[in-house]
């Protein structure tokens, strides 16, 4: 009875997403420039393909140099009034905007499932996320331009922010709808204006995204939108001498490619990337609830998130009891379909992933670690790309699979003698985004967060987010932090003032 309720609501489902996807078939997926939406100048387009049968999508606009440049000089045309205008009325506008993502979460949530192969559970709050973004950074607007009034021997300095000007905003496939917000909603709050490229492989609610931006007010001009790949309209948008700056989300090999390219521009950089996060779990924890967090930061949302904890540590006296807690519960998880409300994972973004998924896993096998449950393809709905939830145990540190970033539903567990070796292991990788530690010591938990090297550590938590607080990581994690005042600190200018206080002696050189 349940199963029949779960094919119904799903056949609604996919009958609805097609309804929200029919624009797309039809017209396309265009750029949209000075608030009107327009094809590339030279009409060329790519095809993209949903994950969970290969089918075609739609055709996207495939942008080159002068696209990217008339995008750039839009965004710069409208900066001077965007940059000008009171922070309370930039404030209503990016509320505006989180009111009708609001109204159009379930379109959102539905086309993203579909363009990346996330399950609807969890996209439907990606949307509202996104929502809770805009409304976050729309309230800090208005002091965003705050500074500090510093007194010295007879002087007063006044310090005060401004928007550093029009910034490119590059985001991954992985939630791509709730990242671009997370990105473009603290530089419209900062004043500036923005020329956006999603990632190729997902950029149908991008095109939402504006759309709903200028609907809800936003002038033309402010957001632009290109389409296209990154060796092609990412790389006129990092050299454009006009962009000066980037935020980008993605891995770290196409972080250096930005860097080197936006280098002769001197642009500032703001990158999230990669990690291979160690959740570490000692005797002490509270294991039940440890085990789902482990299970829920890997297998949520396909195991493709950056902050996913991919490598388990455990401690020696408990791996086996605490790898069979994790075997049992990702036991129940359910892949399917990403529109039925039962699914958990669906399949992962594309073919190309698939493969390097695979192969990892095959390498895991070769490299001597078990596969304990999962390490294959599975045949969903679809015949997509679907890959089953997988452990390793008896692995090593050493081991590729637990150096290198997969990017997917694929678990590495490897045991632990004491906290020594447990530190020693969790540092041993060139990445350092996130951590997160299962104890019931207060004591460790503040001298172990103290030396993991990470720019992110939950406690005795999953990732939970709070939007003052400072997102990034360190060593080939990224450069610099999102959230809070730190997202303004990246998309403005600081200046200082001094005002002397009395009248001092001013040098006098040949009088």
């Amino acid at each position: 009875m349940i199963d029949m309720k779960s094919n119904q609501i799903l056949d609604q489902n996919i009958k609805k997403a097609n309804s929200y996807l029919a624009r797309f078939k039809k017209s396309g997926v265009l750029n949209h420039i000075n608030g009107e939406r327009v094809a590339s100048i030279d009409g060329e387009t790519f095809e993209i393909i949903s994950p969970i049968d290969l089918q075609p999508l739609a055709q996207v606009s495939r942008s080159g140099f002068q696209d990217v440049d008339n995008a750039t000089r839009a965004a710069k045309n409208a900066f001077s009034e965007w940059a000008k205008m009171d922070g309370a009325k930039r404030k209503k506008l990016l509320h505006n905007i989180a009111d009708e993502i609001v109204k159009r979460a379930e379109e959102i949530a539905f086309i993203e499932s579909i363009d990346t192969g996330q399950s609807i559970r969890f996209m439907a709050k990606a949307a509202l996320r996104g929502a809770e973004n805009f409304r976050y950074f729309a309230d800090q607007a208005v002091e965003a331009r705050d500074g500090k009034s510093m007194r010295g021997p007879g002087q007063i300095n006044i310090s005060s922010r401004y928007p550093i000007g029009p910034v490119g905003i590059i985001t991954p496939w992985n939630t791509p709808f709730m990242l671009s917000t997370w990105k473009i909603a603290p530089a419209l709050a900062a004043g500036c204006t923005i020329v956006h490229k999603p990632a190729e492989f997902s950029p149908l609610t991008a095109s939402l995204l504006v759309e709903i931006a200028e609907e809800a007010g936003l002038p033309k001009g402010v957001w632009n939108l290109i389409n296209g790949f990154g060796e092609e309209a990412g790389k006129a948008l990092t050299e454009h001498p006009d962009i000066k700056a980037i935020g980008f989300v993605g891995e770290g090999a196409t972080g250096s490619m930005i860097m080197k390219q936006g280098s002769a521009t001197l642009k500032r950089v703001h990158f999230e990337l990669g990690g291979k996060n160690p959740i570490v779990v000692f005797a002490d924890a509270d294991l039940e609830r440890a085990a789902d967090a482990a299970v829920f930061m890997i297998y949520s949302l396909n195991g493709e998130r950056c902050t996913s904890s991919s490598r388990l540590l455990v401690e020696e006296s408990i791996y086996d009891q605490f790898t069979k807690l994790v075997i049992e519960k990702s036991k129940n998880i359910k892949i399917g379909h990403p529109l039925d409300p039962e699914t958990v994972i669906g399949p992962v973004i594309h073919p190309v992933h698939e493969e390097k998924i695979l192969k990892y896993i095959k390498l895991g096998k070769s490299e001597g670690a078990v596969v304990s449950i999962g390490g294959s393809k599975v045949n969903g709905p679809g015949g997509g790309c679907y890959v089953a939830p997988t452990l390793f145990t008896q692995a090593t540190n050493s081991m590729r699979i637990s150096q290198e970033e997969i990017f997917g539903p694929v678990l590495t567990a490897i045991p632990f003698k004491n906290e020594e070796e447990a530190m020693t292991l969790a540092n041993d990788t060139k990445y350092g985004l996130s951590g997160y530690l299962w104890t019931s010591d207060i004591t460790r938990a503040f001298r172990f967060s103290d030396g993991l090297e990470a720019g992110m550590i939950w406690v005795n938590s999953e990732n939970v987010r709070h939007l003052p607080a400072p997102f990034g990581g360190v060593k080939s994690s990224g450069i610099g932090r999102d959230g809070g005042d730190w997202s303004f600190e990246f998309y403005m200018e600081t200046k200082n003032v001094a005002f002397a206080t009395t009248k001092h002696s001013v040098p006098k050189l040949g009088g």
